[in-house]
């Protein structure tokens, strides 16, 4: 074999080797959004679609069994503010509408803008949980000091099924001020 021949194939395993970093490197990239994609889609892991739903008006209430719903909160690293239920759990009927109040309180002395993320467990309960309001929808703005109540409304389908009798809804509330600010300054220097 040739010595021009040997490097030859050196510069294509090379190239090859080089080029399968890159795409690792890209699916690395594009393996977080396609999987949050792919969790609102499904409701795996948890998460819950940020829409509201519609109760409706005839809808029957199964009085036959009860729910426990529990409710977890946390703040995002470094969150500025306190964020909890004011009830740890409810028991319901699938089917009857609760409505349970969040309580936050921003202890810093400016303006912070907060956006809670919810998930449920066991993950199959998502396809069943229907918030029809909740603070989760949109971005909350909080004053310096400011203490507020945040409703959120649910029931649970009367299609829930029979082996699931306990539920956990947890929420994390993030501080996103910076990234409404970097959006802000971005969107007034491109005018």
């Amino acid at each position: 074999m040739s010595e021009q021949h040997k490097q030859t194939d050196h510069s294509s395993i090379i190239t090859k080797l080089l080029a399968s970093v890159v795409i690792m490197f890209a699916f690395g990239f594009a393996l977080v959004p396609l999987y949050e994609k792919f969790c609102e889609l499904t409701g795996f892991n948890g998460r819950t679609d940020n829409t509201a739903s519609v109760a409706s008006e005839g809808m029957l209430i199964d009085t036959s069994r009860t729910v426990t719903v529990e409710f977890t909160t946390r703040t995002g690293r470094g969150a500025p503010w306190s964020f909890r239920p004011e009830v740890q759990s409810v028991t319901m009927h699938p089917g009857e509408i609760k409505v349970v109040n969040f309580l936050v309180e921003n202890h810093m002395n400016d303006a912070r803008v907060a956006q809670a993320l919810p998930s449920v467990s066991p993950g199959t309960a998502t396809l069943y949980l229907n918030k029809t309001e909740c603070f989760c929808f949109e971005q909350q703005p909080l004053a310096a000091n400011e203490k507020a109540v945040m409703p959120m409304r649910f029931y649970l389908d009367p299609d829930l099924p029979d082996d699931i009798r306990r539920l956990t809804l947890s929420y994390v509330m993030y501080d996103i001020t910076d990234q409404i600010q970097g959006r802000s300054q971005t969107a007034s220097r491109s005018e």
